[in-house]
């Protein structure tokens, strides 16, 4: 059976849909960024999410080719993730979406390399005819977050997250968003054949102790 991190790392894509402090590993991940509205039609988000997605298959039916990587076993694509962020905006203003700036990832299995990752870069640009130079091999550590899952539109999370922000509150943490610590969330459905209120999504912030 396929290695499954939905499965085996539950923590991290599985919480309820009530407010958790967990400590979030650090991970690699095939990554693009970009900015502008991620609803635009064949715009810069939907692009960078078809490379994200040539690269990860690329990746994952390396078995199938002549390259061999190291320490490969089979395994589910993990799901889409991003980043998000706004320059001069404290929090998030979801009225703006032009306004996004955002790093779009998709988790990479400890046994890729650099090396494999630029091979599977210059594969799908050859086969798939779509330029993926773009991505990019990135290492993140989150470290210290509060989480949770969101059910429903994107457009709601504001209301998630100011019950994540009491939950802080009371438990005597603070939101560590800044620059190199961002709004994080990670998309456990497909938007193409569920209905916008069933979506779920984790909504991740970092924090810290309350000084």
């Amino acid at each position: 059976m396929a290695f499954d991190f939905k499965k085996e790392y539950k923590e991290c894509y599985m919480p309820k849909n009530k407010p958790e402090i967990v400590n979030v590993p650090t991970a690699n991940y095939i990554a693009v960024r970009g900015k502008g509205n991620p609803n635009t039609p064949d715009g810069e988000y939907q692009q960078a999410i078809s490379v994200l997605y040539a690269v990860a298959y690329t990746l994952k039916m390396s078995y199938k080719t002549d390259y061999k990587i190291e320490g490969f076993f089979e395994y589910v694509v993990p799901p889409l993730e991003g980043f998000w962020w706004q320059d001069n905006v404290d929090g998030v203003d979801y009225g703006n979406k032009d306004s996004f700036n955002w790093i779009s990832v998709i988790r990479l299995p400890d046994f890729v390399t650099k090396k494999d990752f630029e091979w599977a870069v210059e594969n799908a640009t050859k086969k798939k005819k779509l330029d993926c130079r773009k991505a990019e091999f990135l290492t993140i550590e989150e470290g210290l977050c509060v989480q949770i899952m969101h059910i429903g539109s994107f457009d709601n999370e504001p209301e998630t997250v100011a019950i994540m922000d009491a939950f802080l509150e009371e438990s005597g943490y603070e939101n560590d968003i800044n620059e190199n610590r961002l709004h994080h969330e990670i998309y456990m459905s497909d938007a193409r054949r569920v209905a916008p209120e069933k979506w779920k999504t984790v909504i991740r912030h970092p924090i810290r102790k309350k000084s």
